[in-house]
């Protein structure tokens, strides 16, 4: 079979799966933001995955558009929409519900159509191909078929690409299943993993990053402990690791597009179905009190050191959820910047390395493009660059409050740490 693939997402799964296909076969990269696309066929990367020479040279093998009828020059659609969670904590299954519908209008006999976007287990059988289904007018499984790969992309991370991270592919009926293992193989190096069914694969993609989730829930209900006992969390986590089965987890805010989000995917099916994910929930409950804590404590160590008043300014040095890259995606730093307002602080928010409009548009919040001196400075953020340049410069004097969520600096020189 000529595999003709078009990509229906040009976020930081779609981006760079379709470069990777079109070095193989014809691929279509589709996104219904123009924005997006004109931006793309320019040079412009505006999630910084692609340099523009990059991108000027993908324009020899991808084709970007943003005009669905383009669509149906394709028999292969992989679709890797954003699934969001609602601020109830719910899926948010509209981008995928509209990707399925736009895909269904273009949709022949003998097409296969596979989903990356996290979903939990079923929603691929049971929500989409209902839609795939009374759009296009064909039937599953003997006109149209589809297979699920849960993305696995990391980033920022210029090692665990997308070719160096094994993938897990599943597909309707075994023969889909070959065939999808066929496609990703040919330009994954480190191989598949071929699921028994869908809903496993689906399944595996939940607990990923609830696994994960849950690892960090434990450091971080360990540091409210250890905190209350007077007791540095890192000190105990570093006695505790020279045991060989000991696993390396460390406190922090937990952000981003994974970690802080699928595991409501798998709770909501649980729940869905008449169980109550205790263990799941009580760990998201944990992580999400984190930005409150962190306030909590520094305006506390204010208050030990007498320089809490309704004048006290506060510096957060960084938004973005991880070090070294743009994505602001469910940043927790936000919530710090409320709590901390919410105390009487007057407060700015540093990072050179975010967007300042999509700040302001996603959280209401201007950065500072000056920072000055402070009664508190909060590292929230291991950018290199703060490291490099060094923090204590914010401080309006010795005795002001230096704390560091990350543990990244030397604890001679900070007030508390995480």
């Amino acid at each position: 079979m000529k595999y003709k693939i078009a990509v229906i997402g040009l976020g930081y799964v779609g981006l760079p799966l379709a470069a990777a296909f079109s070095k193989k076969y014809t691929v279509l990269g589709y996104d219904n933001d123009s924005a997006r696309v004109r931006e793309l066929k320019s040079g412009i990367d505006r999630i910084d995955q692609f340099s523009k020479a990059d991108l000027i040279q993908l324009h020899n093998f991808l084709n970007f558009s943003d005009n669905p009828e383009s669509l149906s020059d394709y028999n292969t659609y992989i679709i890797t929409v954003p699934t969001p969670v609602t601020p109830s904590k719910k899926p948010d299954l509209s981008f995928l519900m509209n990707a399925s519908k736009t895909v269904g209008r273009y949709l022949k006999k003998g097409d296969t159509v596979i989903y990356e976007s996290t979903v939990y287990p079923g929603c691929t059988e049971e929500d989409c191909v209902p839609v795939l289904e009374k759009t296009s007018g064909l039937k599953f499984n003997t006109d149209f078929f589809c297979g699920y790969s849960p993305e696995r992309i990391n980033p920022g991370d210029k090692i665990n690409t997308l070719t160096q991270i094994k993938k897990v592919i599943s597909g309707s009926t075994p023969k889909v299943t070959e065939k999808v293992d066929a496609l990703y193989l040919s330009i994954i190096k480190a191989g598949t993993y071929k699921a028994p069914s869908i809903k496993v694969a689906e399944a595996a993609k939940a607990i990923e990053n609830a696994q994960r989730d849950l690892n960090i829930s434990f450091v971080n209900e360990l540091a409210l402990i250890f905190d209350r006992m007077q007791i540095d969390t890192h000190d105990v986590l570093e006695a505790a690791a020279t045991k060989w089965n000991f696993l390396p987890f460390k406190p922090g805010l937990v952000g981003g597009h994974c970690i802080s989000v699928d595991p409501y995917f798998l709770t909501h099916k649980a729940i869905e179905l008449g169980y109550t994910p205790e263990v799941i929930l009580s760990g998201r409950n944990v992580n999400n009190s984190i930005p409150q804590f962190v306030a909590a404590k520094v305006v506390d160590l204010m208050r030990q050191k007498e320089i809490y008043n309704k004048d006290a300014k506060a510096l957060i040095l960084g938004i973005t959820f991880k070090e070294n890259f743009n994505d602001i995606r469910n940043s927790k730093v936000p919530e710090i910047y409320k709590a901390l307002e919410a105390e009487g602080l007057e407060v700015e928010v540093y990072d050179p390395l975010a967007d300042p409009e999509l700040v302001k548009k996603e959280y209401g919040i201007s950065l500072t493009k000056a920072p000055r001196k402070y009664e508190a400075v909060i590292l929230a953020v291991a950018h290199q660059v703060f490291l490099e340049n060094g923090v204590r410069k914010y401080k309006n004097s010795n005795g002001a409050v230096l704390y560091d969520i990350k543990s990244s600096l030397d604890r001679e020189v900070i007030d508390g740490r995480l």
